[in-house]
């Protein structure tokens, strides 16, 4: 499923699809940035409350599919210029970490 139907299909609000074709493989959490980079896999969807340039940055290094920030979590114009120059997909949900991920694991199944 791409970063935008999995986006619509889990109602997350669209805030940035910089590549909105982009196969997502699975689901990741974790707020601690240096363990999604050594962790997360491509392609994954993210889901974090870590709404700062930094997570764009790993998003970007790591090749994450697509960066959720959860628990009604919203970044600022700077994080969505980034991830807009950088081609990274970014949803928001309100609901919190394990929910989202719940639905998003749920979708792509």
């Amino acid at each position: 499923m791409t970063a935008k139907e999995l986006a619509l299909k889990c109602n997350l609000k669209i805030l940035s699809l910089g590549n909105e074709n982009c196969e997502i493989t699975g689901v990741y959490c974790c707020d601690l940035l240096s363990v999604v980079m050594g962790k997360a896999s491509v392609g994954c969807a993210w889901v974090t409350v870590m709404a700062n340039v930094n997570a764009v940055a790993v998003a970007s290094l790591t090749e994450i599919g697509l960066v959720i920030f959860a628990d009604g979590t919203k970044p600022d114009d700077i994080v969505l210029q980034k991830a807009a120059e950088n081609g990274i997909n970014i949803v928001a949900s309100d609901n919190n970490i394990f929910d989202t991920a719940l639905a998003l694991y749920e979708a792509l199944k």
